[in-house]
């Protein structure tokens, strides 16, 4: 499959993070304008890019640096799979499934119209080999760092998104073709707000 190397330095922007918290907000109608790869490169390095090489640590806390979540980019050519370690998207679909996805969401229509959707899924076991069932508990405070970090960064590059957790697990499963050990927990469609 298809390999791209994300850029190293990320998109910038000029808003405040305090702007950021203020003027953040759900949005469901987007426009047709496709995400350009920086900006994509940007919102994944937010979630869950590293930024201290030496120990690998990353841009959202996780419960003792085991990190759980991995992050898939949907999008009209296919489905990317993000490699945190190369910072680079790994094509393991080549199929536009945002319909699909959509349907799998309780037909959650924002899900099919945006350029991009973010699924951030876990694989427990890397938590719960730690901490036992506990273990659950801070994967998912940990989806939570990581979503708004994504969230926080889309409004500093002046886009727009909203986060769906509802949605039929194995029917997401089954689009995205996830590995057994992976369990979807949030959809996150993003683009531009549609005016």
């Amino acid at each position: 499959m298809n390999v791209i190397q994300l850029q190293k330095s990320i998109a910038t922007s000029s808003t405040r993070l305090h702007d950021a918290i203020q003027k953040r907000r759900s949005v469901r109608n987007f426009s047709a304008k496709p995400l350009n790869v920086k900006q994509i490169s940007s919102l994944l390095w937010a979630a869950q890019g590293i930024t201290e090489a030496r120990r690998g640590l990353r841009a959202a806390p996780s419960a003792g640096a085991l990190y759980p979540l991995e992050l898939y980019v949907v999008k009209a050519d296919g489905i990317w799979h993000y490699l945190v370690r190369q910072h680079a998207l790994e094509q393991i679909g080549t199929d536009d499934v945002r319909t699909s996805l959509s349907a799998a969401a309780l037909s959650q229509r924002e899900i099919a119209l945006a350029p991009v959707d973010i699924v951030i899924a876990a694989n427990y076991a890397r938590t719960t080999g730690k901490y036992g069932e506990r273990g659950r508990r801070y994967v998912h405070i940990e989806v939570g760092h990581a979503a708004q970090n994504i969230l926080l960064e889309v409004q500093a590059l002046g886009l727009a998104a909203v986060t769906i957790g509802a949605f039929n697990d194995q029917a997401v499963h089954g689009v995205l073709h996830l590995p057994d050990n992976q369990v979807a927990l949030y959809i996150i469609p993003i683009g531009y707000a549609k005016r």
